[in-house]
């Protein structure tokens, strides 16, 4: 099998590293953070026009099409850059759309830069579980009253639109009566508090007030949208798996590099064989968790909902043990630098420490994997 990236994906790959070396360096981004909004227009700008934002969306709506894969190259420049502009939020938002197929406006103003999203599923009592929905949705007649909370909804505030997981019916953890709306952000009755996380990017905690929801704006079917809630949720769980991998690679070429610089002793610190062992170990977890993170975004593509399942949660757990590793060994070896704003190794740590808990972190991936069919029996290949 050829494990290779196209041409294609690697000139995506090529094109989004320039911007990010030439427009996004580290003061720049130090800048973004501190902003008001916490993102920049300009580099929103440029995303589209490097066509980032058309890559995931389907042909018939102005995108390329682009699989998994394609966006896996993206998302690890992305996270070895750091770039902390709403791209993951929107790109899932739009994931979500295409899943439900009703509504391609929507997808032609996210292709061409004209929209961002923010996916509100989290709540405060449900962890990692999405399934856990404490936010209700009623039928009006016309369309829907939708009312509840989201936590930590990321970007929430800098999108135009939300993309909201509500119960119509059942009991607050099935999968049953399960349903997704796009929500305007500045619909009557929804409350945003925006605020900054451990990263430097940017969530908000929303309340949903007797807001008013049309009957369009419904995304699949009344009342069964979890395989869709499911399946868009590993499409993120993917991504945030390649980012990652970006932000691992960036952490350890930083390590290797301030270890052959560092000298103690009249030699450079990278000479002692205590810490070559530990960088040989930061290696090996990289590279094992490039390989389940590749292979999560090939599975990706399956029509097999189970198979699909397996692969992203072994993924993500996979990823989970090596961020960690990688991340905590990098401090250490920097010593109390580590630590510090001024470098952009700490900066990585944060980022990782934020991937590993968004959309399900390792210990929920981990029983997830477990619970599937076929693993007590031991025939899962």
């Amino acid at each position: 099998m050829n494990f290779n990236f196209k041409e294609e994906q690697l000139a995506f790959a090529d094109a989004l590293k320039r911007w990010v070396t030439k427009d996004y360096s580290f003061e720049a981004r130090k800048k973004i953070v501190h902003s008001e909004s916490g993102t920049s227009d300009a580099a929103w700008a440029a995303l589209a026009e490097l066509g980032m934002l058309a890559l995931p969306v389907p042909e018939e709506q102005g995108g390329f099409n682009g699989t998994a894969v394609d966006m896996f190259v993206v998302m690890q420049e992305l996270g070895r850059g750091l770039v902390v502009e709403p791209y993951f939020a929107t790109v899932l938002g739009a994931h979500f759309l295409a899943l439900g197929g009703k509504h391609p406006d929507l997808l032609a103003q996210v292709a061409g830069g004209e929209l961002k999203l923010a996916c509100a599923l989290a709540e405060k009592q449900s962890r990692h579980d999405l399934s856990d929905i404490a936010t209700t949705v009623v039928g009006n007649g016309g369309g829907f009253t939708l009312n509840g909370h989201k936590s930590v909804v990321i970007h929430g505030a800098q999108a135009a639109s939300l993309i909201v997981s509500a119960r119509s019916s059942g009991a607050q953890r099935g999968m049953d009566g399960v349903s997704l709306f796009v929500v305007p952000l500045d619909a009557a009755g929804v409350t945003v508090r925006d605020y900054r996380t451990l990263d430097g990017q940017r969530a908000a905690d929303i309340t949903f007030a007797n807001v008013q929801v049309p009957l369009e704006n419904l995304i699949g079917l009344e009342g069964q949208g979890w395989d869709l809630l499911d399946a868009g949720a590993d499409y993120g769980a993917g991504l945030l798996c390649a980012e990652a991998l970006g932000a691992m690679e960036a952490i350890f070429a930083a390590t290797l590099d301030y270890l052959k610089t560092r000298t103690q002793f009249g030699a450079p610190i990278g000479k002692f064989q205590a810490l070559q062992h530990r960088m040989a170990d930061m290696y090996i977890h990289l590279e094992q968790a490039r390989s389940m993170a590749l292979l999560a975004a090939v599975r990706l593509a399956s029509t097999d909902a189970e198979e699909r399942r397996r692969t992203v949660s072994a993924a993500k757990f996979r990823v989970g043990q090596a961020l960690k590793f990688v991340g905590q060994q990098a401090v250490q070896l920097h010593g109390g630098m580590g630590v510090t704003d001024e470098l952009p190794a700490a900066h990585h740590f944060k980022r990782l420490t934020m991937i590993e808990l968004s959309l399900g972190d390792s210990d929920h991936h981990l029983q997830r994997f477990i619970a599937q069919p076929g693993f007590a029996a031991g025939d899962i290949a």
